[in-house]
Protein backbone atom coordinates (compact mmCIF):
# COMPACT_ATOMS: atom_id res chain seq x y z
CA UNK A 1 0.00 0.00 0.00
CA UNK A 2 1.43 3.43 -1.21
CA UNK A 3 2.36 5.69 1.45
CA UNK A 4 -0.73 8.48 2.42
CA UNK A 5 0.13 12.20 1.66
CA UNK A 6 -0.32 14.42 4.70
CA UNK A 7 -0.40 17.44 3.69
CA UNK A 8 0.42 19.23 0.65
CA UNK A 9 2.90 22.10 0.01
CA UNK A 10 0.54 24.96 -0.71
CA UNK A 11 -1.84 24.20 2.03
CA UNK A 12 1.41 24.44 4.32
CA UNK A 13 2.60 27.41 2.58
CA UNK A 14 -0.39 29.51 2.91
CA UNK A 15 -1.26 28.68 6.54
CA UNK A 16 2.29 28.69 8.15
CA UNK A 17 2.79 32.58 8.24
CA UNK A 18 6.45 34.46 8.68
CA UNK A 19 8.64 33.95 11.30
CA UNK A 20 11.67 35.94 13.13
CA UNK A 21 9.38 38.92 11.88
CA UNK A 22 9.22 38.29 8.90
CA UNK A 23 11.87 39.71 5.94
CA UNK A 24 13.04 42.62 7.56
CA UNK A 25 13.73 40.11 10.68
CA UNK A 26 15.63 37.83 8.31
CA UNK A 27 17.83 40.30 6.23
CA UNK A 28 19.14 41.73 9.82
CA UNK A 29 19.81 38.52 11.32
CA UNK A 30 21.46 37.30 7.57
CA UNK A 31 23.43 40.87 7.43
CA UNK A 32 23.53 41.51 12.05
CA UNK A 33 24.97 38.28 13.43
CA UNK A 34 27.88 38.15 10.94
CA UNK A 35 28.87 41.35 12.71
CA UNK A 36 28.34 40.35 16.36
CA UNK A 37 30.53 37.34 15.16
CA UNK A 38 33.18 39.72 14.83
CA UNK A 39 32.03 41.96 17.67
CA UNK A 40 33.02 39.11 20.08
CA UNK A 41 36.37 37.95 18.32
CA UNK A 42 37.46 41.92 18.84
CA UNK A 43 36.11 43.48 21.66
CA UNK A 44 37.56 40.54 23.82
CA UNK A 45 40.91 39.58 23.40
CA UNK A 46 44.34 39.68 24.59
CA UNK A 47 45.66 42.60 23.68
CA UNK A 48 43.74 45.47 25.53
CA UNK A 49 41.24 43.59 27.57
CA UNK A 50 37.68 41.95 27.85
CA UNK A 51 35.80 44.04 27.21
CA UNK A 52 38.07 46.45 25.54
CA UNK A 53 38.72 49.12 27.95
CA UNK A 54 37.60 52.11 25.98
CA UNK A 55 34.36 50.55 25.69
CA UNK A 56 34.21 51.10 29.38
CA UNK A 57 34.49 55.09 29.27
CA UNK A 58 32.06 55.70 26.24
CA UNK A 59 33.15 59.46 26.48
CA UNK A 60 36.36 59.29 25.73
CA UNK A 61 35.79 56.57 22.87
CA UNK A 62 36.92 57.27 19.81
CA UNK A 63 37.29 54.80 16.64
CA UNK A 64 41.26 55.27 16.60
CA UNK A 65 41.35 54.35 20.09
CA UNK A 66 39.21 50.87 19.62
CA UNK A 67 41.10 50.07 16.40
CA UNK A 68 44.18 50.16 18.45
CA UNK A 69 42.84 48.28 21.42
CA UNK A 70 41.00 45.60 19.23
CA UNK A 71 44.42 45.50 16.93
CA UNK A 72 42.22 45.94 13.66
CA UNK A 73 44.25 46.14 10.75
CA UNK A 74 41.49 46.89 7.99
CA UNK A 75 39.44 44.39 6.05
CA UNK A 76 42.39 42.36 4.07
CA UNK A 77 43.16 40.88 7.79
CA UNK A 78 39.69 39.32 7.98
CA UNK A 79 40.94 36.75 5.60
CA UNK A 80 44.29 35.33 4.48
CA UNK A 81 45.15 32.31 1.81
CA UNK A 82 46.07 30.02 4.51
CA UNK A 83 43.14 29.55 6.23
CA UNK A 84 40.93 29.50 3.00
CA UNK A 85 43.33 26.42 2.24
CA UNK A 86 42.92 24.82 5.80
CA UNK A 87 39.16 25.36 6.12
CA UNK A 88 38.71 23.54 2.55
CA UNK A 89 41.27 21.36 3.24
CA UNK A 90 38.97 20.26 6.54
CA UNK A 91 36.02 20.10 4.87
CA UNK A 92 37.20 17.94 2.49
CA UNK A 93 38.45 15.36 5.19
CA UNK A 94 35.15 15.52 6.77
CA UNK A 95 33.58 14.35 3.40
CA UNK A 96 36.33 11.78 2.83
CA UNK A 97 35.90 10.24 6.20
CA UNK A 98 32.26 10.20 5.80
CA UNK A 99 32.77 8.46 2.69
CA UNK A 100 35.05 5.88 3.43
CA UNK A 101 34.52 4.77 7.00
CA UNK A 102 32.18 2.31 7.88
CA UNK A 103 28.57 3.77 8.48
CA UNK A 104 25.30 2.59 9.23
CA UNK A 105 22.20 3.55 7.10
CA UNK A 106 19.15 4.76 9.08
CA UNK A 107 15.33 5.37 7.61
CA UNK A 108 14.03 9.30 7.97
CA UNK A 109 10.86 10.05 9.34
CA UNK A 110 7.98 10.00 6.88
CA UNK A 111 8.00 12.95 4.43
CA UNK A 112 4.21 14.75 3.74
CA UNK A 113 4.50 13.55 0.32
CA UNK A 114 5.09 10.34 1.47
CA UNK A 115 8.50 7.67 2.00
CA UNK A 116 11.22 7.97 3.48
CA UNK A 117 15.13 9.17 2.96
CA UNK A 118 17.72 7.36 3.66
CA UNK A 119 20.82 8.57 6.17
CA UNK A 120 24.27 7.39 6.23
CA UNK A 121 25.39 8.15 9.50
CA UNK A 122 29.11 7.84 11.24
CA UNK A 123 30.31 11.32 12.31
CA UNK A 124 31.45 9.61 15.61
CA UNK A 125 33.65 7.38 14.03
CA UNK A 126 35.07 10.44 11.79
CA UNK A 127 35.56 12.32 15.07
CA UNK A 128 37.53 10.32 16.51
CA UNK A 129 39.54 9.60 13.77
CA UNK A 130 40.46 13.39 13.74
CA UNK A 131 40.88 13.51 17.45
CA UNK A 132 43.49 10.64 17.07
CA UNK A 133 45.65 12.53 14.95
CA UNK A 134 45.63 15.34 16.88
CA UNK A 135 45.90 13.44 20.42
CA UNK A 136 49.50 12.08 18.49
CA UNK A 137 50.59 15.59 17.56
CA UNK A 138 49.80 17.22 20.80
CA UNK A 139 51.71 14.02 22.65
CA UNK A 140 54.78 14.66 20.58
CA UNK A 141 54.71 18.69 20.29
CA UNK A 142 52.43 19.62 22.83
CA UNK A 143 51.29 22.79 23.16
CA UNK A 144 53.34 23.89 19.51
CA UNK A 145 51.63 21.15 17.78
CA UNK A 146 50.57 23.52 14.24
CA UNK A 147 47.25 22.43 14.30
CA UNK A 148 46.65 24.25 17.62
CA UNK A 149 49.08 27.14 17.16
CA UNK A 150 47.03 27.81 13.43
CA UNK A 151 43.94 27.87 14.76
CA UNK A 152 44.97 30.35 17.30
CA UNK A 153 46.93 32.38 15.13
CA UNK A 154 44.19 32.70 12.36
CA UNK A 155 40.99 32.23 14.61
CA UNK A 156 39.22 35.50 12.59
CA UNK A 157 40.34 34.49 9.00
CA UNK A 158 39.03 30.51 10.08
CA UNK A 159 35.78 32.50 11.46
CA UNK A 160 35.58 34.16 7.90
CA UNK A 161 36.13 31.55 5.49
CA UNK A 162 33.45 29.75 7.30
CA UNK A 163 31.25 32.46 6.95
CA UNK A 164 32.13 32.49 3.21
CA UNK A 165 30.99 29.17 2.79
CA UNK A 166 27.89 29.15 4.83
CA UNK A 167 26.87 32.02 2.73
CA UNK A 168 27.50 29.66 -0.45
CA UNK A 169 25.78 26.91 0.53
CA UNK A 170 22.96 29.21 1.34
CA UNK A 171 22.85 30.23 -2.07
CA UNK A 172 23.30 27.11 -3.86
CA UNK A 173 20.65 25.67 -2.00
CA UNK A 174 17.97 28.48 -3.01
CA UNK A 175 19.00 28.44 -5.95
CA UNK A 176 18.89 24.61 -6.25
CA UNK A 177 15.56 24.48 -4.72
CA UNK A 178 13.38 26.15 -7.90
CA UNK A 179 14.08 22.58 -9.63
CA UNK A 180 11.97 20.93 -6.82
CA UNK A 181 9.12 19.54 -8.75
CA UNK A 182 5.52 18.03 -7.72
CA UNK A 183 5.68 14.54 -7.66
CA UNK A 184 9.45 14.14 -8.26
CA UNK A 185 11.03 10.30 -7.85
CA UNK A 186 13.77 11.81 -5.39
CA UNK A 187 11.35 12.94 -2.58
CA UNK A 188 12.39 16.55 -2.88
CA UNK A 189 9.95 18.78 -0.71
CA UNK A 190 9.97 22.70 0.05
CA UNK A 191 9.81 23.21 3.60
CA UNK A 192 6.78 24.12 5.78
CA UNK A 193 6.55 27.95 5.59
CA UNK A 194 10.14 27.88 3.21
CA UNK A 195 8.48 29.34 -0.40
CA UNK A 196 6.56 32.49 0.62
CA UNK A 197 7.87 33.91 -2.49
CA UNK A 198 9.65 36.73 -0.29
CA UNK A 199 13.37 36.20 -1.68
CA UNK A 200 14.99 37.36 1.52
CA UNK A 201 12.83 36.10 3.72
CA UNK A 202 12.88 32.10 1.93
CA UNK A 203 17.02 32.84 1.66
CA UNK A 204 17.71 32.72 4.84
CA UNK A 205 14.47 30.11 6.57
CA UNK A 206 14.81 27.98 3.41
CA UNK A 207 13.27 26.84 0.94
CA UNK A 208 14.06 23.27 0.56
CA UNK A 209 13.76 20.98 3.06
CA UNK A 210 16.29 17.99 2.34
CA UNK A 211 18.56 19.12 -0.38
CA UNK A 212 20.93 16.93 -1.46
CA UNK A 213 23.89 16.76 -4.15
CA UNK A 214 25.14 14.34 -5.72
CA UNK A 215 29.16 14.70 -5.93
CA UNK A 216 32.24 12.82 -7.41
CA UNK A 217 34.01 10.13 -4.94
CA UNK A 218 31.74 11.32 -1.87
CA UNK A 219 28.49 10.30 -3.67
CA UNK A 220 25.13 11.51 -2.37
CA UNK A 221 25.32 14.19 0.39
CA UNK A 222 22.57 15.18 3.00
CA UNK A 223 23.72 18.96 3.34
CA UNK A 224 21.98 19.82 6.38
CA UNK A 225 22.05 16.20 7.72
CA UNK A 226 26.10 16.42 7.30
CA UNK A 227 26.70 20.27 8.31
CA UNK A 228 24.64 19.83 11.06
CA UNK A 229 27.05 17.69 13.37
CA UNK A 230 30.07 17.39 11.29
CA UNK A 231 32.32 20.46 10.22
CA UNK A 232 31.03 23.18 12.90
CA UNK A 233 30.08 20.71 15.65
CA UNK A 234 33.75 19.30 15.95
CA UNK A 235 34.83 22.61 14.90
CA UNK A 236 33.72 23.83 18.49
CA UNK A 237 35.81 21.46 20.56
CA UNK A 238 38.94 21.60 18.17
CA UNK A 239 38.78 25.50 19.36
CA UNK A 240 38.38 24.64 22.63
CA UNK A 241 41.50 22.66 22.35
CA UNK A 242 43.38 25.33 20.37
CA UNK A 243 42.45 28.11 23.27
CA UNK A 244 43.41 24.95 26.10
CA UNK A 245 47.12 25.18 24.58
CA UNK A 246 47.30 28.65 24.03
CA UNK A 247 46.75 28.57 27.74
CA UNK A 248 48.92 26.49 28.78
CA UNK A 249 51.96 27.96 26.31
CA UNK A 250 51.10 31.53 27.92
CA UNK A 251 51.07 30.49 31.63
CA UNK A 252 52.68 27.22 31.43
CA UNK A 253 49.66 25.03 33.64
CA UNK A 254 46.11 24.37 32.76
CA UNK A 255 43.13 25.64 35.26
CA UNK A 256 40.46 23.39 36.46
CA UNK A 257 37.82 25.87 34.54
CA UNK A 258 39.52 25.15 31.05
CA UNK A 259 39.44 21.51 31.62
CA UNK A 260 36.27 21.99 33.09
CA UNK A 261 34.90 23.73 29.98
CA UNK A 262 36.56 21.30 27.82
CA UNK A 263 34.82 18.19 29.12
CA UNK A 264 31.48 19.52 29.44
CA UNK A 265 31.30 20.66 25.64
CA UNK A 266 32.89 17.93 24.76
CA UNK A 267 30.64 15.41 26.33
CA UNK A 268 27.40 17.83 24.83
CA UNK A 269 29.19 17.39 21.64
CA UNK A 270 30.17 13.70 21.63
CA UNK A 271 27.03 12.35 22.88
CA UNK A 272 25.50 14.02 19.85
CA UNK A 273 27.47 12.60 17.34
CA UNK A 274 27.43 8.69 19.24
CA UNK A 275 23.67 9.58 19.17
CA UNK A 276 23.55 11.27 15.44
CA UNK A 277 20.78 9.21 14.24
CA UNK A 278 18.68 10.82 16.81
CA UNK A 279 18.72 13.82 14.56
CA UNK A 280 15.83 12.77 11.98
CA UNK A 281 13.14 13.21 14.77
CA UNK A 282 14.04 16.55 16.04
CA UNK A 283 12.53 20.11 14.09
CA UNK A 284 15.84 20.93 12.49
CA UNK A 285 15.54 17.86 9.91
CA UNK A 286 11.46 17.01 9.95
CA UNK A 287 10.22 20.95 9.50
CA UNK A 288 13.27 23.35 9.21
CA UNK A 289 14.10 24.29 5.64
CA UNK A 290 18.18 24.61 5.20
CA UNK A 291 18.82 28.01 4.20
CA UNK A 292 21.23 31.13 5.55
CA UNK A 293 19.89 30.52 8.87
CA UNK A 294 21.26 26.49 9.42
CA UNK A 295 24.31 27.21 7.24
CA UNK A 296 25.49 30.07 9.33
CA UNK A 297 24.03 28.53 12.41
CA UNK A 298 25.70 25.33 12.09
CA UNK A 299 29.32 26.60 10.72
CA UNK A 300 30.09 29.50 11.71
CA UNK A 301 27.41 30.92 14.91
CA UNK A 302 28.02 27.70 17.24
CA UNK A 303 31.24 26.97 16.42
CA UNK A 304 32.84 30.49 16.91
CA UNK A 305 30.09 31.71 20.00
CA UNK A 306 30.15 28.03 21.92
CA UNK A 307 33.59 28.33 22.44
CA UNK A 308 34.01 31.88 23.58
CA UNK A 309 34.88 30.32 27.47
CA UNK A 310 37.67 28.35 26.56
CA UNK A 311 38.93 32.10 24.59
CA UNK A 312 38.25 33.85 27.75
CA UNK A 313 40.31 31.52 29.99
CA UNK A 314 43.39 31.18 27.57
CA UNK A 315 43.71 34.91 28.66
CA UNK A 316 42.47 35.01 32.12
CA UNK A 317 42.99 31.92 33.77
CA UNK A 318 40.43 31.24 36.66
CA UNK A 319 41.23 28.37 39.17
CA UNK A 320 38.04 26.98 40.42
CA UNK A 321 38.97 24.78 43.39
CA UNK A 322 37.34 21.46 44.91
CA UNK A 323 34.09 23.52 45.77
CA UNK A 324 33.56 25.16 42.65
CA UNK A 325 34.68 22.52 40.17
CA UNK A 326 31.96 20.10 42.30
CA UNK A 327 29.65 22.62 41.75
CA UNK A 328 29.73 22.93 37.65
CA UNK A 329 29.98 19.05 37.87
CA UNK A 330 26.94 19.20 39.71
CA UNK A 331 25.31 21.55 37.04
CA UNK A 332 26.27 19.28 34.18
CA UNK A 333 25.89 16.25 35.23
CA UNK A 334 21.93 17.32 36.10
CA UNK A 335 21.43 19.08 32.88
CA UNK A 336 22.90 16.25 30.90
CA UNK A 337 21.02 13.35 32.53
CA UNK A 338 17.82 15.33 32.22
CA UNK A 339 18.88 16.15 28.25
CA UNK A 340 19.63 12.80 27.73
CA UNK A 341 16.67 11.20 29.12
CA UNK A 342 13.79 13.02 27.52
CA UNK A 343 15.46 12.84 24.71
CA UNK A 344 15.78 8.85 24.68
CA UNK A 345 12.78 8.64 25.85
CA UNK A 346 11.00 10.47 22.82
CA UNK A 347 13.53 8.72 20.27
CA UNK A 348 12.52 5.46 21.27
CA UNK A 349 8.75 5.96 21.62
CA UNK A 350 9.06 7.65 18.01
CA UNK A 351 11.14 4.87 16.88
CA UNK A 352 9.36 1.71 18.63
CA UNK A 353 6.28 2.32 20.73
CA UNK A 354 6.51 -1.00 21.41
CA UNK A 355 9.88 -1.25 23.18
CA UNK A 356 9.79 -2.34 26.44
CA UNK A 357 11.46 0.50 28.20
CA UNK A 358 8.72 2.84 26.77
CA UNK A 359 5.69 0.21 26.00
CA UNK A 360 4.29 1.66 29.77
CA UNK A 361 3.90 5.32 29.22
CA UNK A 362 0.31 6.61 28.48
CA UNK A 363 -0.41 8.93 25.65
CA UNK A 364 -3.23 10.86 23.61
CA UNK A 365 -4.05 9.64 20.64
CA UNK A 366 -4.63 12.14 17.66
CA UNK A 367 -6.80 12.07 14.93
CA UNK A 368 -3.30 12.10 12.85
CA UNK A 369 -2.59 9.30 14.48
CA UNK A 370 0.40 10.74 16.35
CA UNK A 371 0.44 9.87 19.70
CA UNK A 372 1.51 12.82 22.45
CA UNK A 373 2.92 11.23 25.68
CA UNK A 374 1.05 12.13 29.14
CA UNK A 375 3.79 10.28 31.50
CA UNK A 376 7.23 9.41 32.25
CA UNK A 377 9.39 12.64 31.29
CA UNK A 378 7.11 14.58 29.08
CA UNK A 379 4.08 14.09 31.31
CA UNK A 380 5.88 15.70 33.78
CA UNK A 381 5.97 19.12 31.35
CA UNK A 382 5.75 19.62 27.87
CA UNK A 383 9.61 20.67 26.00
CA UNK A 384 11.17 19.22 29.10
CA UNK A 385 14.67 18.19 27.33
CA UNK A 386 15.15 22.20 26.98
CA UNK A 387 15.17 22.03 30.59
CA UNK A 388 18.55 19.73 30.20
CA UNK A 389 19.83 21.83 27.21
CA UNK A 390 19.81 24.91 29.79
CA UNK A 391 21.32 24.01 32.95
CA UNK A 392 24.33 22.21 30.60
CA UNK A 393 24.46 25.90 29.62
CA UNK A 394 25.12 27.09 32.96
CA UNK A 395 27.77 24.64 33.22
CA UNK A 396 29.95 26.20 30.55
CA UNK A 397 29.29 29.78 31.51
CA UNK A 398 29.64 29.62 34.98
CA UNK A 399 33.51 28.78 35.13
CA UNK A 400 34.62 31.78 34.11
CA UNK A 401 33.27 33.63 37.08
CA UNK A 402 33.16 37.28 37.63
CA UNK A 403 34.29 37.85 34.04
CA UNK A 404 36.39 40.58 32.45
CA UNK A 405 40.35 41.26 32.88
CA UNK A 406 42.48 44.20 31.11
CA UNK A 407 46.29 43.33 30.13
CA UNK A 408 48.40 45.67 31.18
CA UNK A 409 51.70 46.13 28.93
CA UNK A 410 49.82 43.72 25.98
CA UNK A 411 51.56 43.43 23.05
CA UNK A 412 50.96 45.69 19.92
CA UNK A 413 49.95 43.30 17.30
CA UNK A 414 46.76 41.14 18.06
CA UNK A 415 47.08 37.38 17.55
CA UNK A 416 43.87 37.24 14.77
CA UNK A 417 45.09 38.38 11.93
CA UNK A 418 47.97 35.49 12.29
CA UNK A 419 51.12 38.15 11.10
CA UNK A 420 54.13 38.60 13.42
CA UNK A 421 54.95 41.66 15.34
CA UNK A 422 57.48 44.86 14.50
CA UNK A 423 60.31 42.76 16.35
CA UNK A 424 59.41 39.63 14.25
CA UNK A 425 58.01 37.47 17.32
CA UNK A 426 54.87 35.35 16.15
CA UNK A 427 51.81 37.51 17.18
CA UNK A 428 49.63 35.88 19.25
CA UNK A 429 48.89 35.59 23.66
CA UNK A 430 50.27 37.46 26.31
CA UNK A 431 53.60 39.22 25.66
CA UNK A 432 56.45 38.50 28.47
CA UNK A 433 55.42 41.78 30.39
CA UNK A 434 51.93 41.61 29.56
CA UNK A 435 49.25 40.57 32.34
CA UNK A 436 45.82 40.12 32.81
CA UNK A 437 43.79 41.52 35.81
CA UNK A 438 40.51 42.21 36.87
CA UNK A 439 40.31 45.96 37.00
CA UNK A 440 37.34 47.97 36.32
CA UNK A 441 36.80 45.53 33.68
CA UNK A 442 35.24 42.98 36.28
CA UNK A 443 31.66 41.92 36.06
CA UNK A 444 31.63 43.43 32.00
CA UNK A 445 33.17 40.37 30.33
CA UNK A 446 30.38 38.29 31.57
CA UNK A 447 28.57 40.10 28.58
CA UNK A 448 30.90 37.42 26.53
CA UNK A 449 31.44 34.93 28.27
CA UNK A 450 27.51 34.59 29.36
CA UNK A 451 25.93 35.60 26.40
CA UNK A 452 25.37 31.88 25.83
CA UNK A 453 23.65 31.11 28.60
CA UNK A 454 21.05 33.71 28.27
CA UNK A 455 20.74 33.74 24.27
CA UNK A 456 20.38 29.94 24.97
CA UNK A 457 17.18 30.70 27.18
CA UNK A 458 15.71 32.95 24.23
CA UNK A 459 16.46 30.18 21.52
CA UNK A 460 15.02 27.47 23.90
CA UNK A 461 11.94 30.00 24.15
CA UNK A 462 11.59 30.84 20.67
CA UNK A 463 11.84 27.05 19.62
CA UNK A 464 9.36 26.11 22.43
CA UNK A 465 6.66 28.60 20.64
CA UNK A 466 7.75 27.61 17.49
CA UNK A 467 7.05 23.81 18.64
CA UNK A 468 3.73 25.03 20.11
CA UNK A 469 2.65 26.65 16.95
CA UNK A 470 3.21 23.63 14.80
CA UNK A 471 1.42 21.18 16.94
CA UNK A 472 -1.03 23.57 17.02
CA UNK A 473 -1.66 23.29 13.35
CA UNK A 474 -1.11 19.26 13.24
CA UNK A 475 -3.26 18.49 15.98
CA UNK A 476 -6.11 21.01 16.34
CA UNK A 477 -8.11 20.06 18.91
CA UNK A 478 -5.96 17.03 19.91
CA UNK A 479 -3.46 19.65 21.27
CA UNK A 480 -5.74 21.74 23.40
CA UNK A 481 -6.75 18.56 25.02
CA UNK A 482 -3.30 17.79 25.73
CA UNK A 483 -2.35 20.99 26.63
CA UNK A 484 -5.06 20.77 29.69
CA UNK A 485 -2.94 17.19 31.09
CA UNK A 486 0.31 18.75 31.01
CA UNK A 487 2.49 22.21 31.82
CA UNK A 488 3.91 24.55 29.16
CA UNK A 489 6.96 24.97 30.47
CA UNK A 490 10.16 23.37 30.80
CA UNK A 491 10.37 23.29 34.49
CA UNK A 492 7.72 20.96 35.96
CA UNK A 493 5.05 22.45 38.10
CA UNK A 494 3.16 19.47 38.94
CA UNK A 495 4.00 15.68 39.83
CA UNK A 496 3.14 13.74 36.92
CA UNK A 497 1.38 10.16 37.85
CA UNK A 498 3.49 7.71 39.57
CA UNK A 499 5.65 5.26 38.01
CA UNK A 500 9.03 3.45 38.73
CA UNK A 501 10.41 5.11 35.70
CA UNK A 502 9.22 8.86 37.10
CA UNK A 503 12.41 11.57 38.10
CA UNK A 504 12.33 12.99 41.06
CA UNK A 505 11.07 16.83 41.15
CA UNK A 506 12.10 17.13 44.37
CA UNK A 507 15.73 17.22 42.56
CA UNK A 508 15.00 19.93 39.88
CA UNK A 509 13.86 22.18 42.32
CA UNK A 510 16.61 22.60 44.33
CA UNK A 511 18.83 22.36 40.99
CA UNK A 512 16.94 25.26 39.73
CA UNK A 513 17.43 27.38 43.22
CA UNK A 514 19.49 30.62 41.91
CA UNK A 515 20.71 31.03 45.48
CA UNK A 516 22.85 28.00 44.88
CA UNK A 517 24.45 29.23 41.84
CA UNK A 518 25.02 32.85 42.56
CA UNK A 519 26.54 31.18 45.47
CA UNK A 520 29.06 29.50 43.54
CA UNK A 521 29.98 32.23 41.16
CA UNK A 522 30.91 34.57 44.27
CA UNK A 523 33.33 31.46 45.23
CA UNK A 524 35.13 31.78 41.74
CA UNK A 525 35.75 35.48 42.09
CA UNK A 526 37.30 34.77 45.05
Amino acid sequence: MPPKKRESASESSSSHGYEFGGPLGALVLTLGLPILCYMFAFLCNDISGCPAPSLLHPRNLSLKRLSDETGWQGVDSLINRQSVVAVTGYYLLSLTLNTVLPSREVEGTELRSGGRLKYKFNAFSSAVFIMVIAAAGTVLQGADFPLWTFIYDNYVPILTTNLIISYALATYVYVASFSVKKGNKESRELALGGHTGNAVYDFFIGRELNPRVKLPFFGEIDIKAFMELRPGMLGWILLDLAFTARQYKNYGYITDSIVLVNIAQAVYVFDALWMESAILTTIDIITDGFGFMLAFGDLVWLPFTYSIQARYLSVHPVTLGISGSLGVVAVQLAGYYIFRATNNEKNLFRTNPNDPRVAHLQYIETKSGSRLLTTGWWGRARHINYLGDWLMSWSYCLPTGIAGYIITKSSPVPHLTGHATADGMPSGGLGVSSKAVPGEAMGWGMIFTYFYMLYFAVLLLHRERRDEEKCRRKYGKDWDRYCEKRAKVQIPTSPAPANANSPNTAVLTTLLDPSKYSAIIRNFSE
